[in-house]
């Protein structure tokens, strides 16, 4: 049995812990936190404040890394130079140019780096993409992808790194939206180039942008609109949609629908949801830990890899370079 770590006990670990435990691939013997007083987030399990202690001490496998976004890098650095496989909650990195770090790190070393794309495992997703490769309604002709979610103020404050540039990497793109640029380029393929402007529209003195819309441009003449913001009064559905030359896929509530001239829109197929008030997380994390467990377990490459997850954040740069200098952004400039 794999013994596993978690590093970071935010939000989100709240999400891999019960995970972790149900599987019977491994077992959690290690958490850390800085903050002391998280000492019993999980009961008989070893607790430490300082990440470097835990690795020395505990003989570990895999670290679950969930921490802001500042510290995926290098934490992550320096657990595969010890020999310790790693999933690494999204973002990959603050900017691509540490992305790139990123790459060269995952090719020079034997530890695994899996990145927690878990949407791209949603059973709607995975159908979309199967219909998109088969070509039955025609090649793609566009993709459309909306994300119109709602974060107070106290979201900011409570944890202050987020509305920073150096501690978050930006705002609503690589925070609440990165999952939908991940799918959009699934579907839409290599990318030439983005139009896009980044806006706050909330009185939140934060650094980083609230609001974001983009023009992109795939290869073979596929047009991509995006649009992300968390001023919205509610977190609705994300919103995807691809346009095919014969009918229309959407996937809305968690469930993928095909609009074409036999149909009005008809209901294909829907996600497991986690429900409750973090139901936007997908229910689909089981997956990807189930998949990097038996990919470090077989010694396969079966899992989302730091060149998979970079793509986004290559993404993300070039929309703040394109609203920053006001034009289009040809992806090779990035």
């Amino acid at each position: 049995m794999l013994r596993v770590g978690i590093i970071g006990l935010g939000d989100i670990a709240h999400i891999h812990v019960p995970l972790i435990n149900k599987s019977e691939k491994v077992k959690l013997v290690a958490i850390c936190d800085i903050d002391e007083s998280k000492r019993d987030f999980v009961k008989d399990v070893n607790f430490y404040t300082n990440y470097e202690e835990m690795v020395e001490k505990e003989n570990l496998d895999i670290v679950h890394v969930c921490l802001p976004h500042y510290l995926h890098y290098p934490v992550t650095k320096f657990l595969v130079e010890n020999n310790v496989h790693v999933l690494q909650e999204k973002p990959l990195t603050l900017d691509y140019k540490e992305a790139l770090k990123a790459i060269e790190l995952s090719k020079n070393t034997d530890a695994k780096i899996a990145v927690c794309f878990q949407n791209r495992r949603n059973a709607s997703v995975i159908k979309l993409l199967e219909m998109v490769a088969s070509e039955d309604y025609g090649k793609v002709k566009g993709v459309k992808g909306l994300v119109a979610w709602a974060r107070p103020k106290a979201y900011y404050e409570d944890k202050c790194w987020r509305g920073t540039w150096k501690y978050a990497g930006g705002g609503a793109m690589i925070n609440q939206s990165i999952h939908t640029l991940d799918i959009m380029q699934l579907v839409g393929k290599n990318i030439i180039s983005v139009t896009g402007s980044t806006s706050q529209l909330l009185d939140y003195e934060i650094e980083v942008e609230d609001t974001v819309v983009a023009n992109i441009e795939f290869e073979n003449d596929v047009k991509g609109f995006y649009m992300a913001t968390n001023a919205n009064v509610v977190n609705d559905s994300v919103e995807i949609k691809v346009y095919l030359e014969k009918a229309e896929l959407t996937i809305r509530n968690s469930k993928l629908y095909i609009t074409d001239d036999k149909h009005d829109e008809l209901e294909l197929i829907e996600d497991a949801t986690l429900g409750g008030p973090k139901s936007y997380y997908g229910a689909s994390h089981e997956i990807i830990f189930e998949e990097f467990y038996d990919a470090v377990i077989n010694d396969t490459d079966d899992y989302v890899t730091v060149e998979d997850a970079a793509v986004s954040i290559k993404m993300i740069d070039a929309i703040h370079i394109s609203s920053k200098e006001k034009r289009k952004v040809k992806m090779e400039e990035v």
